[in-house]
């Protein structure tokens, strides 16, 4: 941002979210006073120790689970990993290879289940429908008793679509199979509960909730085979080791906490900025088209795509606007989205998608002056 200039409307929080005054008060006092090992037995030590049992709880309270299968991680990137590898690793007796997985994952999902099929596994990538959604007789049908590991993310991060998870998990229970669930999009947007989802494993990202960077963790149902994929000492219950990082776990349980207590209160508010937004699009901007389902989709975002120009050289053109094109891991590309490609959507509408992601600070001042820049931004661009 330049000096002196008013900062740019932020509706990047599919990226990652701002982190929130009261997560940073949270974590502070183990950034300076409390620096102790948690594994230290001594009063220093266990200071730290008892906050990183507070900030698990807090987690495992915010999606339904107990706090022993709580395993903190350095991301949800991380936690992915954990999940498919550690998952791979110890189902290896088991004799079953057969992955499953949506054709729209996040890369820290995708790529290494494709690494996987280079190592003896088979992979299935499901199709999904227009909207983004997995095409759920399609997938049921895909998992049978071959099938070690299914992976489904919640939310997707470029459209927002939520996939029919809880449609999919007795199927695989039934077939003896574990389900991963990909939440770090959804965790802190709308409200996850794991038994309702009935997963055995799933990630969430610190970030995304109004955390730090450099946080995440990986729900591990109690009785699922996981295998640890790094060697060291026995941390977060064998699984994960490395001395914990005390002062961001402690603000990932302080923003779960936050989002515990404020959730029911921030969906509707969003849904209703995201939806007048898309009205003032759509109003001033004809053959404006939405990217994702119309209301299976997170509250905060909106992803749509503009006729007759590139995404980036519309936000390129609305420099009072902060915000994406598509997954932020590939902002630098400007190559076709392979999330709505395979929604079907044609190259001209792929090039013109831009994602607007709101969250907690976002304002219907900001709303207005967003929609604004970007219609003005469209129409010079013609």
């Amino acid at each position: 941002m330049t000096a002196g200039m008013p900062a740019p409307v932020y509706l990047d929080c599919n990226a990652t979210t701002p982190v929130d005054p009261w997560v940073v008060e949270a974590m502070l006092p183990y950034l300076r006073e409390h620096y102790g090992n948690p594994s230290s037995d001594h009063a220093y030590g266990h200071v730290a120790s008892t906050a990183v049992a507070r900030a698990r709880a807090e987690v495992a309270a915010l999606i339904g689970a107990r706090p022993e299968e709580i395993v903190f991680t350095g991301s949800a990137t991380e936690a992915n990993n954990l999940a498919l590898w550690g998952a791979a690793k110890a189902l290896l007796p088991t004799g079953r290879r057969r992955l499953l997985t949506s054709a729209v994952e996040h890369a820290s999902v995708a790529m290494p289940l494709r690494t996987m099929s280079r190592c003896g596994w088979t992979l299935e990538e499901l199709p999904v429908d227009g909207s983004g959604r997995l095409l759920t007789e399609e997938a049921l049908a895909a998992i049978d008793e071959q099938t070690a590991l299914v992976s489904v993310m919640l939310a997707n991060n470029e459209t927002g679509s939520l996939q029919p998870v809880q449609e999919l998990s007795p199927a695989v229970r039934a077939h003896g199979a574990l389900l991963h669930v990909d939440a770090a999009q959804a965790v802190g947007k709308i409200a996850v509960d794991v038994e309702a989802l009935a997963c055995d494993l799933l990630t969430l990202a610190g970030h995304k909730l109004y955390a730090p960077k450099g946080v995440g963790a990986l729900y591990v149902r109690t009785g699922t085979p996981l295998e640890p994929i790094m060697q060291g000492a026995g941390h977060e219950g064998g699984r994960r080791p490395g001395t914990e990082n005390v002062p961001h776990i402690v603000a990932l349980g302080a923003a779960a906490r936050l989002a515990r207590e404020t959730l029911g209160r921030e969906v509707p508010d969003l849904r209703a900025l995201r939806d007048a937004l898309h009205t003032r699009l759509s109003d001033a901007i004809p053959g404006l088209v939405l990217n994702g389902h119309p209301s299976e989709r997170l509250p905060g975002t909106l992803n749509v795509s503009f006729p007759g120009v590139a995404g980036w050289a519309l936000l390129a053109e609305a420099r009072s606007v902060a915000a994406s094109t598509g997954t932020a891991c590939h902002a630098a590309e400007h190559t076709l989205s392979r999330v709505l490609a395979a929604m079907g959507c044609t190259p001209e509408r792929a090039i013109g998608a831009v994602r607007l992601s709101l969250g907690r600070y976002t304002t219907a001042v900001e709303i207005d002056t967003a929609a604004s820049a970007l219609i003005a931004a469209w129409r010079r661009l013609q």
